[in-house]
């Protein structure tokens, strides 16, 4: 399915949705909705609930545009829906949402791709908690941030750990990584600018990533190109066995000269201070330029 066909299909923005990213979902549809509208497709605005089926189906939605984040909309099994009804979609399929959603999993494929990537234990309860301090503590299924914390002293790992299960049942203990936060986005398999975030308060946590003025972005990042290759380098490895598509953002630290990866998104933010648009903006390409490039991809699955 080209631009062409396309532009005839009724395409369902789906937005929203059950997970704690919903309110960042939605200003990520909406975005994408008016820009699809500026661009003179036929679309229209889903807030995802229990009766999506019901509808997809009384909208006669023919292409799924998904800007959902989070769990039921960005690991699989919203995908996996969608395919059993026969609906194209943007971005990766089951297997590489799935993948990419459960960071303890990712943790593995990792490991078994020979990308750098802090050290870690996965913890179900706990007493789990076994790597010395200092250490990231994240809900293993969630984004955005969301219910992550830095332990530095003994006194905060209690409260960081209860924090975090009041999220998910698993989590991944990490190794804090002292160093520089880089992003290396990809779009229909093209890399975009490698962007740097430099949040305010040194965390880049849930309010410096969504409020204006907390964070600084240098775009493109000034590295050394040997750094650059290997974080380009080990973000296409990601995007080729993974089996990812679309649009992915793929989240580094930089310990000395050695990207070490941290998240793998799936569905990245589409809001005015999301990092793919950012970077997408640096090379003179305009929002709805983005929109309508991930909405090709949809077109190939067609």
């Amino acid at each position: 399915m080209d631009r062409q066909e396309l532009r005839t299909k009724k395409i369902g923005v789906m937005m929203g949705g059950f997970s704690s990213e919903r309110e960042i979902s939605l200003r990520s549809g909406n975005a994408i909705f008016r820009s699809l509208i500026r661009n003179g497709y036929k679309a229209v605005a889903i807030d995802v609930d229990r009766g999506i089926v019901e509808r997809l189906r009384q909208e006669a939605v023919e292409v799924a545009f998904l800007a959902l984040h989070g769990r039921w909309g960005e690991d699989g099994t919203i995908q996996g829906l969608l395919e059993i009804l026969g609906i194209p979609y943007t971005g990766s399929g089951v297997l590489g949402s799935a993948l990419a959603m459960d960071k303890a999993v990712m943790k593995l494929v990792l490991e078994t791709l020979d990308v750098p990537t802090p050290e870690y234990v996965i913890c179900k309860s706990a007493s789990d908690a076994t790597l010395p301090l200092p250490f990231v503590v994240k809900p293993a299924r969630e984004g955005s941030t969301i219910g992550i914390s830095i332990v530095r002293d003994e006194n905060e790992k209690k409260q960081a750990l209860t924090s975090a299960f009041g999220f998910d049942s698993k989590l991944v203990v990490e190794k804090y990584v002292e160093g520089r936060e880089i992003t290396a986005g990809i779009v229909n398999g093209a890399t975009l600018p490698i962007v740097e975030v430099k949040p305010a308060s040194g965390f880049y946590d849930f309010t410096a990533k969504y409020t204006k003025g907390m964070t600084e972005y240098l775009v493109p990042a000034a590295l050394d190109r040997r750094i650059e290759k290997k974080a380009y380098d080990q973000a296409m490895r990601i995007w080729n066995r993974c089996e990812l598509s679309g649009c992915v953002r793929v989240d580094m630290l930089l310990d000395g000269k050695t990207p070490t990866v941290i998240d793998v998104n799936t569905s990245p933010g589409m809001t005015e201070s999301s990092l793919v648009p950012k970077a997408w903006a640096h090379l003179n390409r305009s929002f709805d330029e983005l929109v309508e490039e991930i909405l090709l991809n949809a077109g190939l699955k067609a």
